[in-house]
């Protein structure tokens, strides 16, 4: 049988509430074994620890680059606090979702582009400070992200994480790569047009590869409406991580591969990404 870890699903999203252990269920079910509940601020940190409790799952805690413009000043310190109070709880396994998202056109200019690189910074060397790993959002970032990551650990120095929903270049790829991260594919890899996502999703080291769905955004080419459609009326079918494996025989298929050798591997993979996972899989 073949076991599937979900290493970035937002179960705590509004989409997924009062239902998101029904949810979980229907994960679990399809063979989804564990997944990682990433928060977004500092006011959904208790929400992602107890959801991540009650499921047996795990947690990370971060401010994401959206989050930046309407986090306090003290978010920071609050997020140090957090850390280091939780830092014997075992299902806390990251620092994220954090990183630099520049698709967004006020997050571009100052004074906004300044403001969440230095949350981006900062919440590095806190992961630094509490030896924890990173889950990256780079969007349309990937260079800068990069750099800061250099700069943060400087002399060549290594991370453990996850450059998750990663959609860069080859030599992006493997300069993540070399500093010890993990890349996270999801549904994006699904749709036929994304032929340069598709061909690094079925070239790169099967070691350096996670699964994820982003549940409930990113949803694969089987759950996505056209705005036609919308208008026709037709509903935008949700997101969730009971799609995972059939997201991963697509990836499958594209390396060439079985269905259970890439279950193994990206299982594999994300272990080594989130050290503390392991007790959490294996127990």
């Amino acid at each position: 049988m073949s076991f599937w870890i979900d290493t970035h699903c937002h179960l705590d999203a509004q989409e997924f509430w009062p239902l998101a252990h029904a949810v979980r269920a229907r994960a679990a079910i399809n063979n989804v074994v564990h997944c990682v509940l990433p928060a977004v601020e500092v006011g959904n940190f208790d929400t992602v620890r107890e959801l991540a409790h009650s499921t047996g799952d795990s947690y990370a805690l971060g401010i994401h680059p959206l989050y930046v413009r309407r986090a306090q000043d003290d978010a920071l310190d609050h997020l140090d606090a957090a850390l280091a109070q939780q830092q014997g709880d075992p299902h806390l396994v990251a620092i994220g979702e954090i990183g630099l998202d520049y698709f967004v056109p006020e997050l571009c200019v100052s004074p906004q582009r300044e403001r969440q690189e230095h949350f981006f910074r900062s919440q590095l060397k806190l992961a630094r400070k509490h030896g924890l790993p990173v889950i990256l959002h780079s969007r349309r970032s990937v260079d800068r992200v990069l750099k800061a990551l250099r700069d943060v650990a400087a002399r060549g120095g290594q991370w453990h994480g996850i450059a998750h929903a990663f959609n860069g270049s080859e030599q992006q790829a493997r300069a993540f790569i070399a500093m010890g991260f993990k890349l996270g594919f999801g549904g994006a890899l699904t749709y036929e047009r994304a032929l340069q996502l598709r061909r690094l999703a079925a070239s790169l080291p099967l070691e350096s590869i996670v699964l994820e769905t982003d549940a409930p955004d990113m949803p694969p080419h089987w759950l996505y409406k056209t705005a036609e459609q919308r208008a026709a009326g037709a509903a935008q079918a949700r997101n969730e991580p009971a799609e995972l494996p059939r997201i991963g025989a697509e990836l499958a298929a594209l390396r060439g591969i079985s269905f259970e050798e890439l279950a193994e591997a990206t299982t594999r993979n994300a272990l080594a990404a989130l050290p503390r996972l392991r007790a959490l899989v294996h127990g």
